[in-house]
């Protein structure tokens, strides 16, 4: 069997492309491709003419946010633990040492050190700590009964009675009160403002100098970054601290000058606390007795110029 095979001339494989390509398709393309070439020239210069669109100013800190900056590139310092009562020998400086360690507790001791340096702030645990330790002191339930003591002879809340039923009634009346003041101004304030409630001395200077940074602490506070700020805690508890007595002691006057007067005698004590908080370092020298050392760096690295 043979097999023909029909080899195609050259004329017929032109004959065969010829119909790919229609007349009017390629008319089409020769105008579409100059228009296609000019379109993209003039986007060309259209772009060249555009602006170009400024860059964004970053706008410049505020003097606050200059100083959190500042403060957080300082090496903070933890204040050093306090002396335990096997520190204090006999009975008498036991007994001082009691009423020291409460008042050292919410005190802040400035350093000797050259370098610019700040205290470690309080987080929210420490707080919460701080008004544990303060309410639970043997000082706190000491003072609670010696104002239980004069409110019975004084008859203050005549609704409690006299013996010791009214006693008990007035000292369970009077540690709420106290143990409500401490939980606004060593916690609850201090949370809800980012303040820090202990007092920091200035321990240099003239006695008057020295008097009077203790009274304004009634009216300036310390930030957690270390700024100044206006003393809310103080003025905020003792004004709310005021308010939940007239709870606890409902056979009292609860019109508006004696809740002055309460938040009165409030300002008055801190204002003497403060002050035995500002001298205490000069009273325990001088009575050899012990006291917190200097504080120590939170970061075990860092060595302080002497």
């Amino acid at each position: 069997m043979s097999l023909n095979v029909h080899v195609p001339s050259r004329k017929g494989k032109a004959e065969l492309k010829a119909p790919l390509v229609r007349p009017g398709v390629a008319r089409k393309r020769s105008i579409f491709i100059p228009c296609l070439i000019g379109f993209a020239g003039i986007s060309f210069t259209l772009c060249q003419e555009l602006p170009t669109p400024a860059s964004q100013s970053v706008p410049a800190p505020t003097p606050r946010q200059e100083e959190a900056a500042k403060n957080a590139a300082v090496p903070c310092l933890k204040p050093a633990p306090l002396p335990g009562l096997s520190d204090y020998d006999g009975p008498l400086k036991k007994t001082v040492g009691i009423f020291a360690r409460a008042l050292e507790r919410k005190s802040v001791q400035p350093p000797r050190y050259k370098v610019g340096v700040k205290f470690c702030s309080l987080e929210l645990g420490d707080k919460f700590l701080l008004f544990v330790k303060d309410s639970t002191d043997p000082v706190n339930f000491i003072a609670t009964g010696f104002s239980a003591g004069i409110d019975q002879e004084s008859n203050r809340d005549p609704t409690f009675g006299q013996g010791s039923a009214g006693y008990a009634r007035r000292y369970g009346a009077d540690l709420a009160s106290t143990v409500s003041a401490k939980f606004l101004k060593d916690f609850a304030y201090p949370v809800i403002f980012f303040e820090d409630p202990r007092y920091y001395r200035l321990g240099h200077g003239g006695v008057g100098k020295r008097l009077l940074h203790a009274a304004g602490h009634l009216f300036v506070a310390q930030r957690e970054d270390g700024t100044h700020m206006f003393n809310y805690s103080e003025w905020l508890g003792s004004a709310s601290s005021a308010a939940l007595s007239n709870i606890y002691h409902p056979g009292n006057k609860h019109g508006t000058g004696d809740t002055a007067r309460q938040v009165g005698y409030s300002f008055a004590f801190d204002i003497g606390y403060d002050v035995l908080r500002e001298f205490l370092p000069e009273v325990t020298r001088k009575l050899k007795l012990p006291f917190r050392g200097e504080p120590v760096p939170a970061n075990p690295g860092y060595i302080p110029n002497r």
